[in-house]
């Protein structure tokens, strides 16, 4: 049996954690798996998101080849995939093979199959780097970026630090200048906490607007919606002042520090022309606005949740969507944390196109063409969620092969990128 260690988030209660190991624990075993704590490893249960940097730390701690592959199991649900794809991203980026492992439940014999024989190192190879290149982005796949600085002149915001977890998607400002022209504006967190306070009258009709406009309001308490307004607020005031065209919040810092959540003000910025990107992923903030210059359609960025190789698909799934692109909406909370007001929008059907930048060098995408064919209502995923079917020559095993990250930019119809 090959030892693995399973990793899961603070977030997570220990009943749950415990729940999630004995549903998945016959799986593991009969693939030649077997759960423990040993303080490195180089096959691990990945059991929800922000584990990210944990993963990495025991995977670094077991040191050996890089040659040695290292297996990443996931399943629906916590984010375990997303989590997966940031993390084989960066172990690729630092020259070290592997691959993703998708259990699509503790029953999915065809998966146990896969993992039995990643486990034993069947179709596991050292990366390389001209697989971004095998198809041109118009057909779907990987290719180069596009020649030049594409966004030269733009002002993108860093509202506070990239979140710990982005471990292949902080990259260096100057890096961002000089691939692909936007400059970086650092703005410490605290001036969001600062600027709350600013004009209570606005923030009011912000809570008033939302909660108008939802059909349903579950969890959120009208102080959360309150609270949201006042992130908008600051976040207006942050724009204005620095002449943003986009921004990126450590939004998470005012989860826990505030109990707030910014998903609500990250929407409606959005939806008023202001790319307003999640977790300070400055890679995902390029993608949505170059997504919006290219195409002129209003963009989405959300975390695949699912994916199925066999009907080249994918769930993708997040806590705040820009109002214009669902039909209707409802306000919950925070999927992580259970805290605050996040928006679980019902997105229509039809055509689609995804993208992902990253490398590196920010030097390489991921494009495809696809088709939602269902919006979802999945307690254990972020609350905004659809099934998108992906045309081909795109491929859907690509991202558990040589993924670029933990995010996806949406935007409608198909487009030549």
């Amino acid at each position: 049996m090959t030892e693995c260690v399973a990793v899961a988030s603070n977030f997570l209660p220990a009943a749950e954690l415990a729940a999630v190991l004995k549903e998945y624990a016959p799986a593991l075993e009969s693939a030649g798996v077997s759960l423990g704590t040993a303080p490195s490893a180089r096959v691990l249960f990945v059991i929800t998101g922000g584990t990210e940097q944990q993963v990495l730390d025991i995977v670094r701690r077991g040191g050996g080849s890089h040659r040695e592959a290292v297996v990443l199991i996931a399943y629906p649900g916590r984010n375990s995939l997303p989590a997966s794809l940031e993390v084989l991203a960066r172990l690729q980026q630092d020259g070290v093979p592997g691959r993703i492992v998708f259990l699509a439940g503790p029953g999915d014999t065809d998966g146990t199959e896969r993992l039995r024989l990643a486990v034993l190192g069947s179709g596991v190879s050292a990366v390389d780097d001209s697989v971004s290149a095998a198809a041109p982005a118009r057909s779907g796949g990987f290719s180069s970026k596009p020649p030049g600085r594409p966004l030269d002149g733009v002002r993108i915001g860093l509202i506070g630090e990239p979140s710990d977890w982005l471990v292949a998607s902080s990259p260096d400002p100057g890096l961002v200048r000089d691939a692909w022209g936007a400059e970086v504006v650092a703005i410490d967190l605290a001036e969001v906490v600062r600027r709350m306070e600013q004009d209570p009258g606005t923030a009011r009709r912000f809570a008033e607007s939302f909660a108008g406009g939802a059909v349903e309001c579950r969890e959120p308490t009208p102080d959360d919606l309150g609270s949201s307004g006042h992130i908008y607020v600051a976040l207006r005031s942050l724009i204005e002042e620095h002449q943003l065209d986009a921004l990126t919040v450590r939004c998470f810092d005012l989860v826990t520090g505030l109990g707030a959540t910014g998903c609500l003000a990250l929407s409606r910025l959005t939806d008023e022309g202001v790319i307003a990107g999640c977790e300070g992923d400055l890679v995902s903030a390029l993608g949505l606005l170059w997504a919006q210059r290219l195409t002129g359609e209003t963009p989405w960025m959300a975390n695949p949740a699912r994916i199925d190789v066999a009907s080249n698909s994918l769930t993708l799934a997040h806590c705040t969507v820009p109002c214009s692109v669902v039909d209707s909406y409802s306000l919950r909370s925070h999927f992580e944390s259970g805290l605050g007001a996040a928006v679980a929008g019902c997105v229509p059907t039809g055509p689609v196109t995804l993208l992902r930048i990253g490398g590196k060098g920010l030097d390489r995408l991921w494009v495809a063409r696809g088709e939602i064919v269902a919006a979802g209502c999945d307690e254990q995923m972020c609350r905004t969620q659809v099934d998108v079917r992906l045309v081909p020559p795109a491929g859907s095993a690509d991202l558990l092969q040589y993924p670029l990250g933990n995010h996806l930019i949406l935007v409608r119809e198909h487009h030549s990128i």
